[in-house]
């Protein structure tokens, strides 16, 4: 047994390149790339103000409660089964809009293969969405499981190689001379305060750093966690802030602001730098590369939120009919409903001028959902380091109950930023006007948040018959 306790710890290498899984991505690219040298300034920003803090309070809440954890549970100590139900439910919705916006990069990576041109056609973008997530959800259902040896290789071919791959050619561009679309002083690298578009990168830049408290998870797992976890986390978020930085001034300083595609902005910036220095040929090898990383980072997820609403079953909110398993242990009724979620979320690529226009739709509706499941996450960190303080923590932020205050009040700050620029689309993206975009914005935000009062309606009438059943029961006795 103490044999295979040791084979289960996780070294700080191993930790680092779980954190690194669950953040980079190199489809986050194009959007951060809209903004310029001004990105530099937002990325770490945002790491100040979001990415740090959701790592710290992740890490503490995990090590702190092992026999249950995740969101759900969090809030539900803090605040109740309501809460959890609504946390939990925003984290689900929230992968179901984000679904469409990675598949269509994966349309715009499987477009390079065959016509570049595809690329703009609204009607290839949602059948290349639709095939792929309906056959990840068929496979899913047959109960398949990926080895993380695979996610590891898709994970290092597909991103790791060309992240590297693309900041070396823009360093060789620099260093060659060719023209900046970009220019690096003062008055450029320091944004303007004063207009709220200035600030409108930050939905782009959170979106990239989503998914921090993922690793969490696995704070129980490495020994020494206290040292260990904080130097895997240093580790992670300098690497993740340079890739990111590095990756997206790489395609800003190459294609012109108002050419840089949303969708297939990465695959754009390979075709320059291969033209510029004579090795176009190598294009179908990184676009398979690409693909490869793509495909990998979400066949897992399809089934992943799922999963995590699961959980709600327990409390409830769930009627039976989402709550049945299959002879293979998944929950089929809920991964099919939640594929049909998915194609109904595909319209928004109908309801925007522009294929890039409905991918920041959705990305912006993606992050506020997110947001606000952050800020009830928070929220619970600061009442259960005051409710539950005899607990003990192998991970703690430091500074006690005030560090952990102003940890979260960080988090916060980023987190109420984000949902006010949320609404605002960038300029020179054609999201037709301003009305228009923000009535479908509004819309969506109501119709993913509002089927949680059926569900709270229907716990409470399940409550209800229950309790009176067991007083019938108590009469008969």
């Amino acid at each position: 047994m103490q044999g295979n306790s040791q084979i289960a710890k996780l070294s700080t290498f191993a930790l680092v390149m779980l954190i690194i899984g669950a953040v980079d991505n190199i489809r986050n690219l194009p959007a951060a790339a809209l903004f310029g040298s001004t990105l530099i300034f937002f990325f770490i920003f945002s790491a100040i103000v979001f990415l740090v803090p959701s790592a710290l309070v992740s890490a503490e809440l995990a090590s702190s409660w092992t026999d249950k954890g995740g969101i759900c549970y969090w809030v539900k100590l803090a605040f109740g089964d309501r809460c959890a139900f609504m946390a939990i439910w925003l984290q689900w919705i929230a992968n179901l809009v984000w679904f469409p916006t990675i598949l269509s990069f994966l349309a715009g990576v499987v477009a390079y293969l065959i016509n570049p041109e595809l690329v703009h056609s609204k009607l290839y973008v949602i059948s290349v969405i639709l095939v792929i997530f309906w056959s990840l959800t068929l496979i899913n259902l047959k109960g398949i499981h990926v080895s993380a040896k695979f996610v590891a290789f898709c994970t290092i071919t597909g991103m790791a190689i060309p992240m590297a791959l693309i900041i070396g050619l823009a360093i060789a561009w620099v260093l060659l001379g060719h023209p900046l679309q970009v220019n690096f002083n003062a008055s450029t690298l320091w944004p303007s305060f004063s207009h709220i578009n200035s600030w409108v990168s930050l939905t782009a830049i959170m979106t990239a750093f989503a998914g921090m408290e993922l690793s969490a998870v696995h704070i129980k797992e490495i020994n020494n966690p206290q040292k260990t976890f904080p130097r895997a986390l240093y580790i992670s978020v300098w690497l993740i802030l340079a890739t990111m930085i590095l990756g997206s001034l790489a395609i800003a300083i190459v294609l012109p602001k108002d050419q840089i595609n949303l969708v297939n902005g990465v695959m754009q910036a390979f075709t320059s730098f291969f033209a510029a220095y004579h090795v176009s040929w190598l294009m179908p090898m990184i676009t398979v590369m690409v693909l490869l990383g793509t495909f990998g980072s979400i066949i897992s997820w399809v089934i992943s939120p799922a999963k995590g609403l699961l959980q709600a079953a327990q409390l409830g909110f769930l009627p039976p009919f989402f709550q049945k398993v299959n002879k293979h242990g998944v929950a089929a009724n809920l991964l099919i409903s939640q594929a049909v979620i998915v194609s109904f979320i595909c319209l928004a690529f109908l309801l925007m001028p522009s294929i890039g226009g409905s991918y920041w739709l959705l990305t912006a509706l993606n992050i506020q959902l997110y947001m606000v499941m952050y800020v009830m996450m928070f929220i619970a960190a600061i009442y259960l380091r005051y409710k539950y303080a005899h607990v003990p923590r192998p991970f703690a932020i430091p500074g006690g109950k005030v560090g952990v205050a102003l940890v979260c009040l960080l988090g916060l700050i980023g987190c109420a930023i984000t949902l006010i620029v949320g609404f605002v689309p960038p300029e020179g993206l054609n999201v037709g006007s301003i009305v228009s975009y923000e009535s479908v914005f509004i819309s969506g935000i109501l119709v993913t948040v509002l089927p949680t009062l059926f569900f709270f309606m229907y716990q409470k009438k399940t409550t209800r018959c229950i309790e009176n059943s067991n007083g019938l029961v108590g009469d008969m006795n």
